[in-house]
């Protein structure tokens, strides 16, 4: 039997939730609940010890990766993925912030104080370190890595890469529905889960827009440099959009997205290091979805999600997005670490941005390979004016 799809899993834990909230309600009977709340607890605090090494496993080889290699246009790649990353999760701020507190009444998201269900057992995961420390030590071991140019402790941080990327697709993302279960069992008990849903509906409609709008933002800045019509380009991009939607996967996407680039000119030396690079490090289209999905939590508490708490978010979350495994649902899980930290969010808060950002991960994911096929003809660009230069 064909598995199904974390988008699939994830709806039916949301929809099993509520049934099973309903129930408890209706029948003053816990028991099935509280053994849900008692799994959601302690996935919750599994989350909390995995995310440092999350952290730490990818960040570090990926800086590292990109350190050892030789280029100038390696590193102006970088650059504008860094920035478009940036400017998406700004521009999503200020929508967010002109539309969202007009939509979303404040009330707390499963808060514990309104909870009459609890687990029949907790058991307390520490992490190794803190977020902010595993980043830190993240940032030293590439960079050194780079610098030395050492492999040893690179090798061993790519097995240990192995290894919580397996956790990840083996323990993470299976079990992540039934988490959601739990959570959204509570929200029901609680009797804010339809007002939840209602309000959420509405900042879907907003994210998926402003991610169509950053493309034709991102494709009119492409008209502007390289002169290609940007209707054109984004029509030649369209397989890899309508592929992504499907797969929920840059990296799986990359055969289309490489095949859609060079429809529109790029040059396959270009194209061949560009995709593959931005299909890990440039996801305009998550964090869009981050920043908004995070402020509509965020307003949902009560409170008031000011440029001075969202701006150094998205300022780390484009670094940190580079840690976020090619997988479904990969984005949100590197940034739980920054969710938890930085914005404060609670273990029941990080599960609803984990439903979240799986509801819309099609569209994040096919913003981010349709904005990949754009820096690639913009970098396209500056590698032909540069050899004008060279051979004049």
């Amino acid at each position: 039997m064909k598995k199904l799809p974390i988008i699939v899993k994830l709806s039916m834990g949301i929809i099993f939730g509520i049934i099973l909230g309903l129930i408890c309600k209706a029948t003053q009977n816990y028991i099935v609940g509280r053994l849900f709340i008692t799994f959601t607890d302690l996935f919750a605090n599994f989350l909390t010890f995995i995310i440092p090494c999350i952290i730490l496993a990818f960040v570090a080889p990926g800086i590292a990766d990109l350190g050892s290699k030789s280029g100038k246009l390696l590193f102006i790649t970088a650059g504008i993925a860094y920035v478009s990353t940036i400017i998406s999760g700004i521009l999503a701020y200020f929508v967010g912030i002109s539309i969202l507190p007009k939509i979303i009444k404040a009330g707390n998201i499963a808060a514990e104080s309104d909870m009459n269900l609890k687990p029949f057992f907790s058991i307390e995961i520490p992490p190794a370190m803190g977020v902010m420390t595993a980043l830190i030590l993240a940032f030293m071991l590439g960079l050194g890595m780079a610098h030395i140019k050492g492999k040893t402790l690179l090798g061993v941080l790519a097995d240990f890469q192995n290894i919580v990327e397996l956790v990840v697709k083996n323990v993470l993302i299976p079990f992540v529905p039934l988490y959601i279960v739990g959570i959204f069992t509570k929200l029901t008990i609680s009797g804010k889960i339809f007002n939840t849903l209602k309000t959420f509906s509405s900042v879907f409609i907003i994210l998926i827009a402003l991610q169509i709008i950053y493309l034709l933002i991102q494709y009119t800045i492409v008209w502007f440099v390289s002169g290609k019509n940007p209707f054109k380009s984004l029509k030649n991009m369209l397989p890899a959009y309508m592929m992504a939607l499907g797969t929920q996967s840059s990296a799986a996407t990359i055969p289309m997205t490489l095949q859609s680039t060079r429809n529109n000119g790029v040059s396959e030396d270009v194209s061949g290091f560009v995709v593959p690079l931005c299909a890990t490090i440039h996801l305009a289209g998550d964090t869009i979805t981050l920043v908004i999905t995070s402020m509509g939590v965020m307003l949902m508490n009560g409170v008031n999600p000011t440029i001075g708490a969202i701006l150094p978010f998205i300022f780390m979350l484009g670094i940190t997005m580079i840690a976020a495994p090619g997988i479904p649902a990969g984005g949100v899980m590197a940034a739980l670490g920054l969710l938890q930290d930085m914005l404060l969010f609670t273990k029941a808060q990080q599960g609803i941005m984990i439903a979240l950002h799986a509801a819309q991960d099609s569209f994040g994911t096919a913003t981010n390979v349709t904005g990949d096929g754009a820096i690639a003809i913009i970098v396209d660009t500056i590698a032909k004016r540069r050899k004008g230069k060279i051979e004049n």
